[in-house]
């Protein structure tokens, strides 16, 4: 079984191990594992493959199957909504894979943070990534992409930002990411909503529930976007979307419903009663 192997040839980490080299083989080894498995045939099921490295919650393995399936290629990511990079899912292939990319955030300490955090580790003379303190809306991506040097097909994006996420991807053209990461509201159910487009929204807001997309909204969009649903996180709020001819035997499409089997999800559900007759629109109506 794929869970004994990785328990057997992986070890629970420390906030200071993050970084070592023995983590870098470990993650590289992992990594050509997933390959060689794929290519045998003997496919694990993605939901088995999750692990924590930098994420906040088990992307960091989540993502490394997925690149072993469709591969590392342009070694470029977009993280919308990043924090200080480090809890990260783009963390660990910046430090393990050599990946160079973009983190965006609204706060300034974080951003400052982060630029102090990777300038000095792994190492002061590698390439560093790019940090850009901005409120992101819709109106701004692009452009904030743009000046940043960025352009055409990368390989992952990451959008948690708390609010705008569905309305941030919808606007975004310039760039195309083939793997995606994206925050939804598993509080709204099976239901079709979006919280209306509001530039100046900060969470909370008016009610802490009440922003982004529901799971169904979320992936409507990916669809008419040229992506398919391959999993989520395991509490199934951060889903992960392929782009379409990608991988698409090793990682075939799912649906919402079985990426919403956790425990938490149906209590979530809860949260959704103080604000169900609130303003809200339809995916299909856009």
């Amino acid at each position: 079984m794929l869970k004994n192997w990785l328990k057997k040839h992986f070890t629970i980490l420390k906030v200071r191990d993050r970084l070592s080299p023995q983590v870098q083989l470990q993650q590289r080894q992992l990594y050509h594992y997933y390959k060689d498995r794929i290519a045998s045939g003997n496919i694990p099921a993605l939901n088995e493959c999750g692990h924590r490295v930098f994420s906040q919650f088990e992307e960091d393995g989540l993502l490394l199957f997925i690149l072993a399936a469709i591969g590392m290629k342009h070694f470029t990511f977009l993280d919308i909504g990043s924090d200080d990079g480090i809890n990260s899912n783009c963390a660990n292939l910046a430090f393990h894979f050599g990946y160079h990319g973009l983190f965006i955030d609204g706060n300034p300490t974080a951003i400052e943070r982060g630029r102090r955090f990777y300038h000095k580790y792994p190492h002061p003379w590698t390439y560093k990534p790019t940090f850009k303190q901005a409120l992101v809306k819709r109106e701004n991506i692009n452009q904030l992409i743009a000046d940043a040097g960025f352009e055409g097909e990368i390989d992952v994006m990451s959008i948690d930002i708390d609010g705008n996420d569905y309305w941030v991807w919808d606007a975004l053209m310039q760039v195309s990411p083939r793997v995606v990461v994206i925050e939804t509201h598993i509080e709204f159910g099976l239901r079709d909503i979006v919280v209306p487009y509001d530039p100046n929204y900060v969470f909370p807001g008016k009610h802490p529930v009440y922003h982004g997309a529901s799971p169904v909204a979320m992936v409507n969009l990916a669809k008419r976007k040229g992506y398919r649903l391959v999993g989520a996180n395991q509490l199934g709020f951060n889903f992960i979307f392929v782009k379409n001819g990608e991988g698409e035997d090793a990682l075939p499409e799912v649906s919402v419903e079985s990426v919403l089997t956790h425990p938490s999800v149906k209590a979530g559900y809860k949260k959704f009663e103080p604000i169900k007759d609130w303003e809200y629109v339809s995916s299909g109506e856009f």
